[in-house]
């Protein structure tokens, strides 16, 4: 089998066409993003880790990050995004250089308590990290871990419950969580843009941000 990064190189046409074909989805989940966003101060410096094609890097003004893909990261160059190449457990930069870390491929981490400690390294302190997930619990990561194996994505997929992504980003030090959720309802029935909730516990995608102490 094929490994994730292989994959994602081979198929990034197929990734780009599920944003077109799904654009309620995807902006709904960057409205839930922008939300975290919005409190922060401006002109911050951060980065996004595995950004993928820069779908999410784009619009919520984010200049640089990493993407282990090649294939996926000559799209996010096209979006005006400074990709360098690395994983999210072995982050490319010194200690204490970015203000914010935005992570929304997390199912893709090969460990994720690695990515976050590594996210927490490299932050300022006071600085924040953003997570955009699936909530494991919930029926869209429910309904793509039923059908993974007929997927070129999923296939590899870990997907994480709330309770999970809150125990990890405390134990690697992080304050101050604050979620907000998105996605009401099955995939497929999304045909609008949906405002985001607070908290967590109804949709599907969920944000959290935290603070490094």
């Amino acid at each position: 089998m094929a490994n994730i990064i292989e994959t994602f190189d081979e198929y990034v046409a197929q990734y780009e066409q599920w944003y077109e074909d799904h654009p309620e989805v995807y902006r709904s989940e960057l409205l839930a993003l922008q939300q975290h966003f919005q409190e922060l101060p401006q002109n911050l410096r951060g980065i996004e880790v595995g950004l993928g094609t820069g779908r999410f890097s784009e619009p919520l003004g984010i200049k640089e990050g990493i993407e282990p893909s090649i294939e996926m990261a000559k799209k996010a160059l096209q979006r005006g995004v400074e990709v360098m190449k690395g994983k999210a457990e072995h982050l490319p930069y010194a200690s204490m250089q970015f203000d914010f870390v935005l992570f929304v491929t997390i199912c893709y981490f090969r460990n994720l308590k690695r990515a976050i400690s590594e996210a927490y390294r490299v932050l300022k302190p006071g600085g924040a990290i953003i997570v955009g997930f699936l909530d494991k619990e919930q029926n869209i990561a429910q309904s793509y871990m039923d059908k993974r194996n007929r997927s070129n994505f999923y296939k590899q997929a870990t997907f994480y419950s709330v309770e999970r992504v809150e125990e990890l980003l405390k134990k690697s030090g992080f304050r101050n969580l604050t979620y907000n959720q998105t996605l009401f309802g099955e995939l497929g029935e999304i045909k609008e843009v949906q405002t985001p909730k607070d908290g967590h516990g109804e949709g599907s995608f969920i944000t959290v941000k935290a603070v490094k102490s």
